[in-house]
């Protein structure tokens, strides 16, 4: 069974936009604060970069903006590795609030060194496989 990782938040008053909603924006960045969770706990993390110069670019995001989040809701978000290759992962994480999936964001992300691609450290590829699980029936898709 894979190991989902959980990254919690707070929607605070400044991420809220004229509508009285979660900001588009916002949502982007709270998934970033997940993909760094994700960093942290396959030791990628700050003392990963200073020491190796090494950290994860993204290349590629779809998000899906499917409900409304209003102010000081709580947030999770979960995070699945759906494949990892040499020198790059794909995952996915999904917004729940309240029980409910409010957006979901599949990335492409590859390992750099010196703003180039580079293998994963086997270390690092076998944490980031403890994570691994099925595709969701979204990802993959274009925008149609």
């Amino acid at each position: 069974m894979p190991e989902v990782l959980e990254y919690r938040d707070t929607v605070r008053p400044e991420w809220i936009d004229y509508n009285g909603h979660l900001s588009e924006p916002f949502y982007v960045m709270v998934f970033g604060f997940a993909t760094d969770h994700l960093m942290a706990a396959t030791g990628m993390g700050e003392t990963y970069r200073a020491e190796t110069g090494c950290s994860l670019y993204t290349v590629e995001a779809h998000v899906r903006y499917l409900k409304e989040v209003g102010p000081d809701a709580d947030l999770l978000v979960t995070t699945t590795v759906l494949s990892v290759g040499a020198k790059k992962v794909r995952l996915c994480h999904e917004l729940v609030v309240g029980g409910e999936v409010v957006a979901t964001e599949e990335l492409l992300a590859v390992h750099v060194a010196e703003a180039r691609a580079a293998p994963f450290p086997d270390a690092v590829a076998d944490r980031l496989r403890d994570h691994l699980a099925p595709a969701p029936g979204y990802a993959g898709r274009a925008i149609s």
